[in-house]
């Protein structure tokens, strides 16, 4: 309808006349949407061509009525529009202004021109005067020059606090910035809402609500404008400026409102203009911090402010009409169509249902295209980009109520986290309510990230890095429990990888050094770089677990005790049981996998009981394996003993280490009550109850223990060179302490903290051997270590390796000596921390050559380990470990000429009490027989059971030579799937896990992937770190550690009481049950019988069996492959060629003279060749069912190879 009026109204008008005038005014009622009945008759008749001239004499006063009008609001009676005055005030604010800032400039320019004039001649004037003029005559000018400058100071300063006001400086200024911001974007709300009425119409200030508040919001706009103006340097620029315009044409139009009682759009909508500066606002609040972001948020401002302007300038404008046209050519439309009129403009589309119908709204839209095209074509796009481009895990964590969080940082891969997550997300832990945060400045793969969504409801990643404070302001580092940081263990260069890892660390502590930190360190000589961090404290839980530390310690520790590296790597390793229903190893290693250490308060029916009272009581009773306590001292400084023996009773809220299924078992030993569970026999029964518990208290603190109570009975040695041998201790046949003492003084010298074995530094040129050097030493007892590296590879640190080998809890005759293959040049790299070790030699050469191997008698070895520094330096992963692999198959594949005759059958155990290898008539046979005979190419052994004097077993070997696969190995991968390539004879599925696997159930091979378990068990309990770093290091401390940061080798020292008194700990050691005491129940006895006997016995704690592969079979023919059972039930019954695990008492008496310990040449040399004797190829019937030709072929090819 108004549409069709305005038509109409325009026909008429183009004819001219007094009627045109009236019919245009009749157009403008409907193009308002007025709701006069006056106005619509008038609307009909003017559509009408045949209308009489007399009813358009009649109609002018009802027509000339174009705004609307009621008796409430008095307004120009005769409806006349006056947006001219709205618009006049802005003009004349803007051109008056403008002309007054003019004027002043022109006449002050004036001014400075005549007085520059008139300082010239008065100057002229002084100096032709000179000093004629008296002192009087020049006060006046001085007390003039005075009063300006201070009028000139009083000014600068109302200057200078209007700019403080406006400026987001300070926080008034910061709150005055963003009021007014606030403020712009109310008028504009409130321009919104009017731009549903009409153009112009009759509002009365005092009931008009909205009219009441846009009022106050520009005498507030008008107050800020004078604090922007004299707080400018240059008034004309900041009349000029977009934010001054804005004010002119918004601000006196609201003035002129309040005075006619009407209102007019008119200009309002130039209040969109202040979006502009919604950037600016954001970055006063610090919302807005990256350039991206601020980047972002200026090209949307700028896009939406252009827009709502230009549609608010078309708004008015179609709705008024043009005027030269008396405003007839008008087309009602909203604001908000008009606003889709420019976006489909903008956007080149133009659909031609809405469109400008007035002159001024064409050539308004004829410019705004050529702008409005150009920044659509540029804005958009980029805005796309920079959105497109925003991190899509960049938001913040929110930290539930109730619930911890830690967060994850440093190598973030799927292999990485998914190791990760399955150990800490274990479901043999409690409920873990933690949820963990993954910080990463790289977003995740696809793999990695569906890996996060099957763990969403307790794993978050967030794209960031920890040297950022925002980022780390992100995941709340502040509030986190702990902060974990992994490493990549395949890096090409560990140094680079473990100084960004300390970076890592330092940003972390510097942010909040509160924070407990648990980080992975590959080389253990950037552990010291930890400790110039002030805010690291080892005390308060942060840990930096050190790889090649822990990997280098099992492996010593598998020296010592073959199997070890297996049963320790399990145990803080979280695995779920498997059930196996036939009888095969599998069955029994995977019952051992399944339980893992644990800690847990012991019960105060525990107190004053001895150690190893509560240690048989609770394997007894509860089922729980108890293997040390954390004992606090009279200082209350707490340590962790393991196995300390009978003399430490235990005190109140005692944490005890326990090996257990899962925590719920060790649970018991916190609610253990003597009156309640005394006659209970299930220990799941065991459960809280609701008694007082008892408390003991000893007469006598065990804090201190005197010189005679570290006499510890069940003293036993482990010598290489002597036969081995378990005795009570008797004062009649043993020494005094002092004379043992002066003895250790004379031979033996430690470090500074008694810990280790220590000589003076020697060169390496005296520790080399030559082949025929090596040859004629006749080493045997020894360790062979297998190096590859070159001067370029990274060190791996064999210092390591070589600490736990030279342990003080070993008498220096009881230490092995080793043997170091390898290249020159990279040992010489080592060599400076390895100089003041005793018992070490090198042979240059190359670990795949036969004759090297040979020259250092690898077959007469106790154990043989082969390394690589050269593993991470190659991308293809199958082919990291070929170095290794190509050495344990080389030397599997060696022959040996059979020179002994007679071999232990107790391989890497010690004989027990009572048998005495020097003594025929204790022992008539005890060893395993070997006889030629004619074997394949592979020397595959025929064990035989023969008789059993005694009932001790004898077993015969039938081959001809000494096969290679008869020497103890332990490899080292980098990649787990390799471990299907060192042994050829296994099944092992290439997709199987390591642990899985037989060469780790055996204690064959060793990766460094099982250490990642270790971050999450530190963070569930730092003593299992401790404990483990006790057990494998050979007694490594924080103050050693120290020691080291400083000097970087260990530090001679006097051996004093204290320092001795450090050699009484416990080291692990396997017991042969051949013979001795314990033979009895190696024939078919109960494990918990031998378990409660040693204990009470020798004060020796067992914890694993190290059993033959085919033991549980009644074949003739057995494997001599063992595998690693730990924790065996009580009722497990024992076989006689078991080796059994146990935590041992450090031996006083083994320090005497080995005179009166070794009692024949026999006798050593039968016990240095002890690690062939047990451990050889296994005899399968796969490999006995073979085809005769490829036996032949075998067969060959070795004595091919025995002819090179």
């Amino acid at each position: 309808m108004a549409n069709g009026g305005g038509g109409g109204g325009g026909n008429s008008g183009g004819g001219g006349g007094g009627g045109g005038s009236s019919l245009r005014m009749s157009s403008n009622i409907h193009a308002n949407h007025l709701s006069l009945d006056a106005s619509s008759s008038s609307s009909s008749s003017s559509s009408s061509s045949s209308s009489s001239s007399s009813s358009s004499v009649h109609e002018p006063k009802m027509d000339a009525l174009i705004i609307p009008v009621t008796m409430e609001v008095p307004c120009d009676s005769r409806g006349q529009r006056m947006w001219w005055a709205f618009l006049a005030s802005s003009m004349v604010t803007f051109f008056g202004g403008l002309f007054i800032i003019l004027l002043w400039r022109t006449l002050k320019y004036l001014w400075t021109v005549c007085c520059h004039c008139g300082g010239k001649t008065k100057e002229a004037q002084k100096i032709n005067n000179g000093s004629s003029q008296a002192d009087g005559t020049l006060k006046p000018v001085d007390e003039k020059e005075e009063a300006v400058a201070a009028e000139v100071g009083w000014m600068t300063s109302v200057k200078d606090w209007a700019g403080v006001m406006i400026s987001a400086q300070t926080l008034t200024g910061r709150v005055l910035v963003v009021l007014v911001f606030a403020l712009s974007i109310g008028a504009l709300v409130i321009y919104f809402i009017d731009s549903s009425n009409p153009i112009e119409s009759c509002q009365n200030f005092y009931k008009d609500f909205t009219l009441q508040i846009d009022m106050a919001f520009n005498v507030f706009f008008l107050l800020y404008f004078g604090l922007r103006f004299i707080a400018a340097n240059d008034k004309l620029w900041f009349w000029l400026e977009v934010n001054s315009v804005v004010d002119f044409f918004t601000v006196p139009p609201v003035f002129v409102s309040v005075y006619l009682n009407r209102s007019w759009l008119g200009l309002r909508f130039l209040r969109a203009l202040r979006l502009i500066q919604f950037s600016e606002i954001l970055q006063f609040l610090n919302i807005l911090k990256t350039s991206n972001s601020i980047k972002l948020v200026n090209l949307l401002s700028i896009f939406i402010s252009t827009w709502l302007t230009a549609a608010g300038f078309i708004h008015l404008v179609e709705n008024s009409g043009d005027p030269w046209e008396n405003f007839q050519n008008n087309q009602a439309l909203t604001y908000w169509e008009c606003v889709y009129l420019l976006m489909v403009t903008m956007s080149t589309v133009g659909y031609g249902d809405v469109y400008a119908k007035t002159t001024l709204g064409r050539l308004f839209m004829v410019f705004f295209i050529l702008g409005g095209l150009a920044m659509f074509a540029s804005y958009v796009p980029e805005i796309i980009e920079l959105i497109g481009n925003r991190k899509k895990y960049g938001g913040s964590y929110s930290a539930v109520s109730g619930r911890k969080h830690i967060v994850v940082c440093g190598h973030i891969t799927l292999e990485s986290v998914s190791n990760f997550l399955k150990d800490f997300l274990h479901k043999d832990r409690d409920d873990v309510n933690v949820e963990i945060v993954f910080l990463h400045n790289i977003s995740p793969n696809l793999e990695l990230e569906a890996l996060f969504k099957r763990h969403f409801t307790q794993v978050e990643f967030y794209q960031g890095s920890v040297l950022n404070p925002h980022d780390l302001a992100r995941v709340k580092i502040e509030s986190a429990d702990a902060c974990l940081i992994l490493a990549n263990k395949y890096c090409a260069d560990p140094d680079a990888e473990d100084a960004s890892n300390i970076m890592r660390v330092i940003s972390i502590k510097n942010y909040h050094p509160k924070i407990r930190i648990i980080t992975q360190m590959l080389q253990y000589h950037n552990k010291a770089h930890l400790l110039n961090i002030p805010s690291w404290n080892w005390k308060e839980g942060d840990d930096a677990i050190c790889l090649a530390e822990l990997k280098l310690g099992f492996i010593a520790q598998s020296c010592l005790a073959q199997g070890l590296s297996t049963m320790l790597a399990n145990l803080f390793s979280m695995r779920s049981f498997i059930k196996i229903e036939e009888d095969t190893w599998q069955k029994y290693y995977l019952e051992g996998v399944s339980n893992e250490m644990y800690t847990e308060y012991l019960s105060s029916a525990f107190v004053g009981l001895s150690f190893p009272t509560v240690c048989e009581l609770c394997f007894v009773k509860l089922k729980l394996l108890m293997i040390a306590i954390e004992y606090k001292s009279a200082n209350r400084e707490s340590r962790i003993l393991i196995n300390p023996g009978n003399h430490l009773k235990i005190q109140e809220g005692t944490l005890g280490f326990f090996i257990a299924s899962d925590a719920k078992e060790v649970k018991r030993a916190f609610f253990y009550c003597k009156a309640c569970h005394d006659d209970i026999t299930d220990p799941k029964r065991i459960k809280k109850c609701g008694c007082k518990r008892l408390i003991y208290f000893e007469d006598e603190q065990p804090s201190t223990l005197s010189p005679k109570k570290k006499q510890r009975n069940g003293g036993m040695r482990n010598s290489p060179n002597t036969s081995p041998k378990l005795m009570r201790h008797d004062p009649l046949l043993i020494p005094g302490n002092d004379q043992i003492d002066n003895m250790d003084s004379n031979v033996k010298k430690y470090d500074s903290t008694g810990m280790f074995h220590w000589c003076a530094p020697k060169d390496i040129e005296k520790v080399i051997l030559t082949r025929s050097e090596a040859a004629m030493t006749v080493l045997s007892g020894h360790v062979v270590v297998c190096i590859f590296g070159d001067v370029s590879s990274a060190l791996i640190g064999l210092r390591n390796l070589v600490m736990p080998l030279r342990a003080s809890n070993f008498h220096y005759h009881e230490l092995k000596h080793i043997v170091f293959v390898g290249s020159i040049e990279y040992l010489k790299r080592e060599w400076e921390t390895l100089h003041n070790f005793p018992k070490v030699s090198i042979l240059p050469g190359t670990p795949l050559s036969r004759a090297d191997l040979r020259a250092v008698n690898i077959n007469l070895c106790d154990m043989c380990v082969i390394l690589s520094a050269n593993q991470n330096n190659i991308d293809d992963t199958s082919l990291q470990d070929k170095e290794c692999i190509l050495a344990s198959l080389n030397i599997k594949s060696m022959q040996f000429d059979d020179s002994i005759g007679v071999l232990q059958a107790n391989s890497q155990g010690f004989t027990p009490p009572g048998m005495d290898r020097s003594s025929p008539d204790n022992s008539p046979v005890h060893g395993m027989l070997r006889q030629p005979s004619i074997t394949t190419g592979v020397n595959i052994p025929i064990i035989t059971e023969l008789a059993k004097p005694g009932k001790l077993p004898l077993v015969s070997v039938n081959q001809e030579k000494n096969s290679g696969t008869h020497i103890l190995m332990i490899t080292e991968l980098v990649n787990d799937t390799n471990v299907q390539f060192l042994d050829q004879d296994d099944d092992d599925d290439p997709d199987t896990e390591l642990y899985l696997t037989q060469p780790f159930a055996c204690g064959t091979a060793f990766a460094v992937s099982v250490l990642d378990s270790l971050m999450s068990a530190t963070y569930f309990n730092d003593n299992i770190l401790t404990l483990i770093r006790t057990l494998v290091t050979g007694g490594a401390t924080p103050e050693l550690e120290a020691l080291i940061a400083e000097e970087n080798a260990l530090r001679g020292g006097y051996s004093t009481p204290q320092t001795l008194a450090n050699r009484d700990r416990c080291r692990v050691a396997q017991l042969a049950l051949l013979d001795g005491p314990f033979a009895d129940l190696g024939d078919g006895g109960c494990y918990g019988d031998l378990f409660c006997k040693a204990l009470k016995t020798y004060n020796m704690l067992c914890f694993g069996i190290y059993r033959l592969r085919d033991a549980h079979l009644s074949t003739p023919s057995q494997c001599t492959k063992r595998y690693v059972i730990t924790n065996p039930p009580y009722e497990f019954e024992l076989v006689p060629t078991d080796l059994i695990f146990c935590l041992m008492q450090f031996d006083h008496n083994a320090g005497q003279s080995r005179a009166s310990l070794s009692h024949s040449s026999h006798s050593s040399q039968s016990s240095s060749k002890k690690s062939s004797s047990v451990h050889s190829i296994p005899s399968t019937a796969n490999r006995q069912n073979r085809p005769k030709s490829r036996e032949s072929r075998d067969k060959q090819k070795y004595v091919q190879e025995e002819r090179l």
